[in-house]
Protein backbone atom coordinates (compact mmCIF):
# COMPACT_ATOMS: atom_id res chain seq x y z
CA UNK A 1 0.00 0.00 0.00
CA UNK A 2 1.14 3.55 -0.92
CA UNK A 3 2.01 5.70 1.61
CA UNK A 4 -0.19 8.73 2.56
CA UNK A 5 1.65 11.89 1.96
CA UNK A 6 -1.23 13.83 3.83
CA UNK A 7 -4.82 13.23 5.84
CA UNK A 8 -7.39 11.72 3.45
CA UNK A 9 -9.39 15.16 4.86
CA UNK A 10 -7.78 17.23 2.48
CA UNK A 11 -9.11 15.16 -0.25
CA UNK A 12 -13.04 15.33 1.03
CA UNK A 13 -15.95 17.11 0.80
CA UNK A 14 -18.13 17.17 3.80
CA UNK A 15 -21.84 17.28 2.35
CA UNK A 16 -24.51 18.19 5.38
CA UNK A 17 -28.13 17.23 5.03
CA UNK A 18 -29.77 20.05 6.67
CA UNK A 19 -32.92 20.30 5.20
CA UNK A 20 -35.46 18.56 7.70
CA UNK A 21 -38.11 19.92 9.82
CA UNK A 22 -37.66 17.77 13.15
CA UNK A 23 -41.28 18.09 13.81
CA UNK A 24 -41.28 16.58 17.04
CA UNK A 25 -39.49 19.33 18.49
CA UNK A 26 -43.12 21.08 17.92
CA UNK A 27 -43.11 25.19 17.99
CA UNK A 28 -39.57 25.34 18.17
CA UNK A 29 -39.09 24.27 14.72
CA UNK A 30 -42.46 26.14 13.42
CA UNK A 31 -39.75 28.87 12.09
CA UNK A 32 -36.39 27.35 11.99
CA UNK A 33 -35.22 24.04 10.33
CA UNK A 34 -33.78 21.33 13.12
CA UNK A 35 -30.57 21.95 12.84
CA UNK A 36 -30.57 25.88 13.12
CA UNK A 37 -32.22 25.02 16.88
CA UNK A 38 -29.83 26.82 19.48
CA UNK A 39 -28.07 24.43 21.98
CA UNK A 40 -25.65 24.64 24.43
CA UNK A 41 -25.70 28.42 25.34
CA UNK A 42 -23.91 29.33 22.00
CA UNK A 43 -24.07 27.17 19.38
CA UNK A 44 -26.86 25.32 16.65
CA UNK A 45 -26.98 22.06 16.57
CA UNK A 46 -25.53 22.06 13.02
CA UNK A 47 -22.28 23.25 14.52
CA UNK A 48 -21.53 19.99 15.95
CA UNK A 49 -21.10 18.35 12.31
CA UNK A 50 -19.54 21.22 10.81
CA UNK A 51 -16.98 21.68 13.63
CA UNK A 52 -16.28 17.88 13.58
CA UNK A 53 -15.36 18.43 9.78
CA UNK A 54 -13.48 21.49 10.14
CA UNK A 55 -11.43 19.64 13.00
CA UNK A 56 -10.85 16.84 11.36
CA UNK A 57 -9.13 18.64 8.20
CA UNK A 58 -12.04 18.85 6.15
CA UNK A 59 -11.39 22.43 3.94
CA UNK A 60 -14.85 21.27 2.07
CA UNK A 61 -18.15 22.14 3.22
CA UNK A 62 -21.56 21.86 1.09
CA UNK A 63 -24.81 22.31 3.17
CA UNK A 64 -27.85 21.44 1.79
CA UNK A 65 -31.10 23.27 3.11
CA UNK A 66 -34.69 23.01 2.64
CA UNK A 67 -37.04 23.61 5.38
CA UNK A 68 -37.41 27.19 6.69
CA UNK A 69 -34.02 27.62 6.10
CA UNK A 70 -33.74 31.54 6.47
CA UNK A 71 -32.59 31.82 10.20
CA UNK A 72 -30.01 28.62 9.25
CA UNK A 73 -28.50 30.08 6.38
CA UNK A 74 -27.97 33.34 8.01
CA UNK A 75 -26.43 31.63 11.24
CA UNK A 76 -23.96 29.66 8.47
CA UNK A 77 -23.42 33.37 6.74
CA UNK A 78 -22.30 34.61 9.95
CA UNK A 79 -20.61 32.14 11.64
CA UNK A 80 -18.71 30.08 8.80
CA UNK A 81 -18.01 32.71 6.45
CA UNK A 82 -14.35 32.19 6.97
CA UNK A 83 -13.06 29.96 4.37
CA UNK A 84 -11.16 30.62 1.41
CA UNK A 85 -11.24 30.05 -1.77
CA UNK A 86 -7.06 30.80 -2.17
CA UNK A 87 -6.55 27.97 0.38
CA UNK A 88 -8.06 25.61 -1.39
CA UNK A 89 -11.49 26.04 1.33
CA UNK A 90 -14.70 26.31 0.15
CA UNK A 91 -18.43 26.64 1.82
CA UNK A 92 -20.95 26.76 -0.13
CA UNK A 93 -24.60 27.00 1.12
CA UNK A 94 -27.34 24.56 -0.86
CA UNK A 95 -31.12 25.72 -0.68
CA UNK A 96 -33.42 23.35 -2.92
CA UNK A 97 -33.27 26.03 -5.67
CA UNK A 98 -34.93 23.62 -8.44
CA UNK A 99 -31.43 23.30 -10.19
CA UNK A 100 -32.75 20.28 -11.87
CA UNK A 101 -36.01 20.86 -12.20
CA UNK A 102 -38.58 24.22 -12.79
CA UNK A 103 -41.15 22.17 -10.37
CA UNK A 104 -38.84 19.74 -8.06
CA UNK A 105 -36.98 20.69 -4.66
CA UNK A 106 -35.56 17.84 -2.94
CA UNK A 107 -37.31 14.35 -3.33
CA UNK A 108 -35.15 12.82 0.21
CA UNK A 109 -31.78 12.76 1.14
CA UNK A 110 -30.44 11.57 -1.76
CA UNK A 111 -31.76 13.60 -4.21
CA UNK A 112 -30.58 17.05 -2.35
CA UNK A 113 -27.05 15.74 -3.15
CA UNK A 114 -28.24 14.66 -6.11
CA UNK A 115 -29.26 18.19 -7.52
CA UNK A 116 -25.75 19.22 -7.18
CA UNK A 117 -23.78 16.92 -8.69
CA UNK A 118 -22.43 19.72 -10.87
CA UNK A 119 -20.94 21.30 -7.85
CA UNK A 120 -19.55 18.68 -6.51
CA UNK A 121 -17.38 17.95 -9.43
CA UNK A 122 -16.63 21.10 -10.18
CA UNK A 123 -13.96 21.03 -6.44
CA UNK A 124 -12.61 17.55 -7.59
CA UNK A 125 -12.54 16.02 -4.74
CA UNK A 126 -11.83 12.14 -3.89
CA UNK A 127 -13.86 11.27 -1.47
CA UNK A 128 -17.31 12.35 0.14
CA UNK A 129 -18.43 12.05 3.31
CA UNK A 130 -22.39 13.00 3.84
CA UNK A 131 -23.37 14.00 7.12
CA UNK A 132 -26.56 14.85 8.73
CA UNK A 133 -26.62 17.81 10.22
CA UNK A 134 -29.13 17.38 13.07
CA UNK A 135 -27.03 15.36 15.93
CA UNK A 136 -24.70 16.15 18.56
CA UNK A 137 -21.59 14.83 19.20
CA UNK A 138 -17.89 14.87 18.78
CA UNK A 139 -16.12 12.25 15.99
CA UNK A 140 -13.08 12.67 13.63
CA UNK A 141 -13.99 11.95 10.17
CA UNK A 142 -10.30 11.06 9.20
CA UNK A 143 -10.91 7.64 11.28
CA UNK A 144 -13.49 6.72 9.65
CA UNK A 145 -11.85 7.96 6.01
CA UNK A 146 -9.11 5.92 6.67
CA UNK A 147 -11.20 2.66 7.56
CA UNK A 148 -12.85 3.39 4.14
CA UNK A 149 -9.72 3.59 2.17
CA UNK A 150 -7.91 0.44 3.95
CA UNK A 151 -11.01 -1.59 3.12
CA UNK A 152 -11.48 -0.90 -0.33
CA UNK A 153 -15.51 -0.33 0.60
CA UNK A 154 -18.11 1.14 -1.74
CA UNK A 155 -19.95 2.83 0.83
CA UNK A 156 -18.66 2.72 4.92
CA UNK A 157 -21.55 3.39 7.30
CA UNK A 158 -20.88 5.14 10.85
CA UNK A 159 -22.42 3.16 13.57
CA UNK A 160 -23.84 3.23 16.94
CA UNK A 161 -23.65 0.56 19.29
CA UNK A 162 -27.38 0.32 21.00
CA UNK A 163 -28.46 -2.31 23.57
CA UNK A 164 -30.60 -4.52 20.52
CA UNK A 165 -34.08 -3.86 21.61
CA UNK A 166 -33.08 0.15 21.69
CA UNK A 167 -32.71 0.06 17.95
CA UNK A 168 -36.32 -0.36 16.93
CA UNK A 169 -36.26 3.01 15.57
CA UNK A 170 -32.87 3.08 14.12
CA UNK A 171 -31.21 1.69 10.58
CA UNK A 172 -29.74 -1.49 11.75
CA UNK A 173 -26.87 -2.81 10.26
CA UNK A 174 -26.59 -6.48 10.00
CA UNK A 175 -23.14 -7.48 9.68
CA UNK A 176 -20.29 -10.28 9.55
CA UNK A 177 -17.79 -10.80 12.00
CA UNK A 178 -15.73 -8.14 9.57
CA UNK A 179 -18.29 -5.82 9.89
CA UNK A 180 -19.36 -6.17 6.23
CA UNK A 181 -22.72 -5.16 6.00
CA UNK A 182 -25.26 -8.44 4.71
CA UNK A 183 -28.40 -6.16 5.06
CA UNK A 184 -30.02 -3.22 6.45
CA UNK A 185 -33.08 -3.20 8.26
CA UNK A 186 -35.14 0.50 8.44
CA UNK A 187 -36.42 0.36 11.97
CA UNK A 188 -37.10 -3.15 12.78
CA UNK A 189 -39.26 -4.83 15.12
CA UNK A 190 -37.04 -7.57 15.63
CA UNK A 191 -32.97 -6.27 15.28
CA UNK A 192 -29.89 -8.22 14.33
CA UNK A 193 -27.62 -8.49 16.95
CA UNK A 194 -23.91 -8.10 16.75
CA UNK A 195 -21.67 -11.18 15.94
CA UNK A 196 -19.73 -12.19 18.93
CA UNK A 197 -21.97 -9.48 21.08
CA UNK A 198 -25.83 -10.46 20.41
CA UNK A 199 -27.27 -7.84 22.92
CA UNK A 200 -26.15 -4.99 21.07
CA UNK A 201 -26.96 -3.83 17.76
CA UNK A 202 -25.48 -1.39 14.89
CA UNK A 203 -27.41 1.57 14.71
CA UNK A 204 -26.97 3.69 11.40
CA UNK A 205 -25.67 7.36 12.27
CA UNK A 206 -26.73 8.81 9.12
CA UNK A 207 -22.57 9.19 7.92
CA UNK A 208 -21.77 7.92 4.98
CA UNK A 209 -18.23 8.01 3.01
CA UNK A 210 -17.75 7.36 -0.43
CA UNK A 211 -15.15 7.56 -3.33
CA UNK A 212 -17.07 10.41 -5.50
CA UNK A 213 -17.32 9.01 -8.38
CA UNK A 214 -18.76 5.99 -7.11
CA UNK A 215 -21.04 8.23 -5.51
CA UNK A 216 -22.05 10.55 -8.88
CA UNK A 217 -22.69 7.18 -10.41
CA UNK A 218 -24.61 5.32 -8.20
CA UNK A 219 -26.73 8.97 -7.29
CA UNK A 220 -27.36 8.72 -11.41
CA UNK A 221 -28.41 5.65 -11.45
CA UNK A 222 -30.93 6.22 -8.85
CA UNK A 223 -32.20 9.72 -10.21
CA UNK A 224 -33.24 6.97 -13.21
CA UNK A 225 -34.81 4.59 -11.68
CA UNK A 226 -38.53 5.77 -11.31
CA UNK A 227 -39.42 3.78 -8.18
CA UNK A 228 -36.48 5.13 -6.04
CA UNK A 229 -37.41 7.75 -3.23
CA UNK A 230 -34.26 9.11 -3.68
CA UNK A 231 -33.38 8.43 0.05
CA UNK A 232 -30.43 6.98 1.14
CA UNK A 233 -31.28 4.82 4.22
CA UNK A 234 -34.25 3.17 2.04
CA UNK A 235 -32.90 3.30 -1.80
CA UNK A 236 -28.77 4.03 -2.12
CA UNK A 237 -27.44 1.98 1.13
CA UNK A 238 -30.09 -1.48 0.52
CA UNK A 239 -28.85 -1.19 -3.28
CA UNK A 240 -25.37 -1.04 -2.44
CA UNK A 241 -25.58 -3.62 0.42
CA UNK A 242 -26.83 -5.70 -2.38
CA UNK A 243 -24.78 -5.35 -4.84
CA UNK A 244 -21.09 -3.91 -3.56
CA UNK A 245 -19.47 -3.44 -0.50
CA UNK A 246 -20.49 -1.86 2.29
CA UNK A 247 -18.40 -1.79 5.39
CA UNK A 248 -19.93 -0.45 9.19
CA UNK A 249 -17.61 2.23 11.08
CA UNK A 250 -18.04 2.17 14.78
CA UNK A 251 -18.56 5.39 16.26
CA UNK A 252 -16.48 4.27 19.26
CA UNK A 253 -13.39 4.02 17.12
CA UNK A 254 -13.56 7.73 15.93
CA UNK A 255 -15.68 9.38 19.05
CA UNK A 256 -13.13 12.35 20.25
CA UNK A 257 -13.06 11.95 24.35
CA UNK A 258 -11.63 14.54 26.63
CA UNK A 259 -9.98 13.26 30.06
CA UNK A 260 -13.52 13.76 31.45
CA UNK A 261 -15.66 11.82 28.96
CA UNK A 262 -15.80 8.66 29.98
CA UNK A 263 -18.28 6.88 27.24
CA UNK A 264 -18.59 7.85 23.54
CA UNK A 265 -21.36 10.53 23.44
CA UNK A 266 -23.82 10.86 20.72
CA UNK A 267 -27.60 12.27 21.25
CA UNK A 268 -30.40 13.12 19.06
CA UNK A 269 -32.12 16.13 20.51
CA UNK A 270 -35.23 15.33 18.40
CA UNK A 271 -37.70 15.25 21.23
CA UNK A 272 -38.44 18.14 23.89
CA UNK A 273 -37.50 16.03 26.41
CA UNK A 274 -34.36 14.91 24.87
CA UNK A 275 -33.62 18.48 24.04
CA UNK A 276 -33.89 19.63 27.50
CA UNK A 277 -32.23 16.75 28.60
CA UNK A 278 -29.04 17.46 26.87
CA UNK A 279 -29.12 21.13 27.67
CA UNK A 280 -29.35 20.66 31.50
CA UNK A 281 -27.02 17.67 31.65
CA UNK A 282 -24.27 19.96 30.43
CA UNK A 283 -24.63 21.74 33.46
CA UNK A 284 -23.21 18.81 35.70
CA UNK A 285 -20.04 19.33 37.74
CA UNK A 286 -18.86 16.68 35.07
CA UNK A 287 -21.10 16.74 31.89
CA UNK A 288 -21.02 13.10 29.63
CA UNK A 289 -20.42 15.87 26.70
CA UNK A 290 -16.99 18.24 27.25
CA UNK A 291 -17.65 21.23 25.22
CA UNK A 292 -14.31 23.21 27.50
CA UNK A 293 -12.19 20.65 25.28
CA UNK A 294 -10.10 23.12 23.98
CA UNK A 295 -8.24 20.73 21.65
CA UNK A 296 -11.72 20.01 19.59
CA UNK A 297 -13.65 23.29 19.74
CA UNK A 298 -17.29 23.64 18.78
CA UNK A 299 -17.10 26.98 16.38
CA UNK A 300 -20.29 28.94 15.88
CA UNK A 301 -21.23 32.52 15.41
CA UNK A 302 -19.35 34.35 18.27
CA UNK A 303 -21.70 37.37 18.63
CA UNK A 304 -19.67 40.56 20.24
CA UNK A 305 -21.87 41.41 23.55
CA UNK A 306 -21.03 42.46 27.43
CA UNK A 307 -19.80 39.94 29.85
CA UNK A 308 -23.07 38.46 31.68
CA UNK A 309 -24.04 40.58 35.23
CA UNK A 310 -25.43 39.22 38.58
CA UNK A 311 -26.67 42.51 40.53
CA UNK A 312 -28.55 42.88 44.05
CA UNK A 313 -27.39 41.15 47.33
CA UNK A 314 -30.67 41.55 49.68
CA UNK A 315 -31.55 38.70 51.88
CA UNK A 316 -34.65 37.98 49.21
CA UNK A 317 -33.02 39.60 46.62
CA UNK A 318 -29.59 38.03 44.95
CA UNK A 319 -28.71 37.48 41.59
CA UNK A 320 -26.78 34.01 41.81
CA UNK A 321 -26.69 31.41 39.73
CA UNK A 322 -25.79 27.33 40.74
CA UNK A 323 -24.63 24.16 38.47
CA UNK A 324 -25.78 26.75 35.78
CA UNK A 325 -24.26 28.40 32.68
CA UNK A 326 -24.81 31.93 31.08
CA UNK A 327 -23.96 33.20 28.18
CA UNK A 328 -22.93 36.76 27.16
CA UNK A 329 -25.42 39.87 28.02
CA UNK A 330 -27.56 38.29 30.39
CA UNK A 331 -28.71 39.99 33.53
CA UNK A 332 -29.26 38.20 36.78
CA UNK A 333 -31.05 41.05 38.47
CA UNK A 334 -31.67 39.97 42.09
CA UNK A 335 -32.85 36.51 40.65
CA UNK A 336 -31.71 32.77 41.28
CA UNK A 337 -30.98 30.23 39.10
CA UNK A 338 -30.65 26.54 39.23
CA UNK A 339 -29.45 23.70 37.33
CA UNK A 340 -30.52 25.79 34.08
CA UNK A 341 -28.92 27.40 31.03
CA UNK A 342 -29.25 30.87 29.63
CA UNK A 343 -28.38 31.52 26.19
CA UNK A 344 -27.31 35.29 24.93
CA UNK A 345 -29.16 38.21 25.96
CA UNK A 346 -31.46 37.20 28.70
CA UNK A 347 -32.42 39.51 30.94
CA UNK A 348 -34.39 38.25 34.41
CA UNK A 349 -35.57 40.15 37.35
CA UNK A 350 -35.81 40.74 40.53
CA UNK A 351 -37.30 38.12 43.50
CA UNK A 352 -37.69 35.05 40.24
CA UNK A 353 -36.67 31.91 40.60
CA UNK A 354 -35.57 29.42 37.92
CA UNK A 355 -34.32 25.82 38.20
CA UNK A 356 -34.18 22.88 35.16
CA UNK A 357 -34.52 26.21 32.59
CA UNK A 358 -33.27 26.36 29.41
CA UNK A 359 -33.64 29.63 27.91
CA UNK A 360 -33.05 30.77 24.46
CA UNK A 361 -31.68 33.95 23.27
CA UNK A 362 -33.35 37.53 24.19
CA UNK A 363 -35.89 36.44 26.37
CA UNK A 364 -37.34 38.40 29.38
CA UNK A 365 -38.80 37.18 32.60
CA UNK A 366 -40.60 39.52 34.45
CA UNK A 367 -40.90 39.74 38.36
CA UNK A 368 -41.80 37.26 40.84
CA UNK A 369 -41.62 34.49 38.53
CA UNK A 370 -40.78 30.83 39.49
CA UNK A 371 -39.66 28.18 36.40
CA UNK A 372 -38.91 25.08 36.65
CA UNK A 373 -38.05 22.25 34.23
CA UNK A 374 -38.86 24.52 30.89
CA UNK A 375 -37.41 25.31 27.78
CA UNK A 376 -38.61 28.70 26.64
CA UNK A 377 -38.06 29.63 22.81
CA UNK A 378 -36.18 32.80 21.98
CA UNK A 379 -37.84 36.64 22.54
CA UNK A 380 -40.62 35.48 24.65
CA UNK A 381 -41.96 37.84 27.53
CA UNK A 382 -42.31 36.19 30.52
CA UNK A 383 -45.10 38.41 32.87
CA UNK A 384 -44.70 39.35 36.30
CA UNK A 385 -45.92 36.23 38.53
CA UNK A 386 -45.59 33.26 36.21
CA UNK A 387 -45.14 29.81 37.53
CA UNK A 388 -44.69 27.03 35.88
CA UNK A 389 -43.86 23.26 36.89
CA UNK A 390 -46.33 23.60 40.22
CA UNK A 391 -49.79 22.23 38.74
CA UNK A 392 -49.23 19.64 35.58
CA UNK A 393 -53.10 20.38 34.58
CA UNK A 394 -52.33 23.77 34.11
CA UNK A 395 -48.95 23.83 32.82
CA UNK A 396 -50.83 21.17 30.33
CA UNK A 397 -53.44 23.46 29.17
CA UNK A 398 -51.36 26.73 28.80
CA UNK A 399 -48.12 25.25 27.42
CA UNK A 400 -46.70 22.67 25.44
CA UNK A 401 -46.16 19.96 28.21
CA UNK A 402 -43.86 16.94 27.34
CA UNK A 403 -44.35 13.24 28.80
CA UNK A 404 -41.83 13.97 31.24
CA UNK A 405 -42.79 17.27 31.89
CA UNK A 406 -41.42 19.15 30.46
CA UNK A 407 -42.92 22.68 29.19
CA UNK A 408 -42.27 24.21 26.30
CA UNK A 409 -43.24 28.36 25.97
CA UNK A 410 -43.59 30.35 23.17
CA UNK A 411 -44.55 33.95 22.78
CA UNK A 412 -48.02 33.05 21.22
CA UNK A 413 -48.50 30.91 24.28
CA UNK A 414 -48.30 33.93 26.32
CA UNK A 415 -50.46 35.84 24.33
CA UNK A 416 -53.58 33.58 24.72
CA UNK A 417 -53.08 34.04 28.48
CA UNK A 418 -53.75 37.78 28.40
CA UNK A 419 -51.63 38.47 31.41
Amino acid sequence: MEKRIQPLARDAMAYVLAGGRGSRLKELTDRRAKPAVYFGGKARIIDFALSNAMNSGIRRIGVATQYKAHSLIRHLQNGWNFFRPERNESFDILPASQRVSETQWYEGTADAVYQNIDIIEDHGVEYMVILAGDHIYKMDYELMLQQHVDSGADVTIGCLEVPRMEATGFGVMHVDEKDRIIAFVEKPADPPGIPGNPDMALASMGIYVFHTKFLMDILRRDAADPTSSRDFGKDIIPYIVQHGKAIAHRFNQSCVRSDFEREAYWRDVGTIDAYWQANIDLTHVTPELDIYDSTWPIWTFAEIKPPAKFVHDDENRRGSATSSLVSGDCIISGASLNRSMLFTGVRVNSFSRLDGAVILPSVKIGRHAQLKNVVIDSRVVIPEGLVVGEDPDLDAKRFRRSENGICLITQAMIDKLGL
